[in-house]
This record gives structure tokens, sequence and C-alpha cells, in this order.
């Protein structure tokens, strides 16, 4: 995932990612300088979990039959961004959206 980062931050490109992600892996500590790195550049847009997400993804979890309210929100941005998504955890998301774009890590 650092060398990853590294690339995105070195092309240039725009990255997504839920501020439920950065929730559940964030604890602010020297080893997180890479995800620090990205969370500064402009490579990277925030995407936060309102009100309309979360009914959206309700729905998304319902669907499914799963519960995990983290990886709803990235099935359901990589869905409207029409991204691909980097996990290290591929059989929930592709339970979300069978039609997403994977890459397990």
């Amino acid at each position: 995932m650092i060398a990853l980062l590294d690339e995105i931050v070195r092309r240039r490109v725009s990255a997504f990612v839920s501020a439920a992600v950065i929730a559940q892996c964030w604890r602010g500590t020297p080893r997180q300088q890479p995800i620090a790195k990205l969370l500064h550049s402009k490579a990277l847009r925030v995407e936060s979990l309102d009100e309309r997400a979360a009914r959206e993804i309700g729905l998304y979890l319902r669907r499914a039959g799963t519960r995990d309210v983290v990886d709803g929100h990235v099935a359901l941005l990589a869905t409207k961004v029409q991204g691909t998504v980097f996990t290290s955890d591929p059989d929930d998301l592709r339970a979300l959206g069978p039609s997403l774009s994977i890459v397990t890590v």
C-alpha cells in the first residue's frame, strides 16, 4: 500500500477515500507517514459520510446481507466515481458491488 500511495502522489492522479476508512486505520503514529502524506496532497479527495450517503449505504447493506458500514461506503463511492477499489478484504466488497473493479492488496 505504501508503494501505491507513493505512486498516486507521484502521478498526480485523483484518489478517493471514505472518511470512515481513515477513521478505521488512522492511529497518528510515525508509521503512518505515507498515509499522512497522501492526506495532505491534492491527489486525495476525502468523501464524508453524510445522511444521504448513510441511507444509500443502508440499502447496499440490506441487498448484500452484510453489516459493515465502512465497506458499504467504499462500495458506494467506487460505484459513483467508477473507480477501482484497493482492499485487503475483497469478499465483502464483491457482495456489495459484484461489478466493482477490485484489486486485492
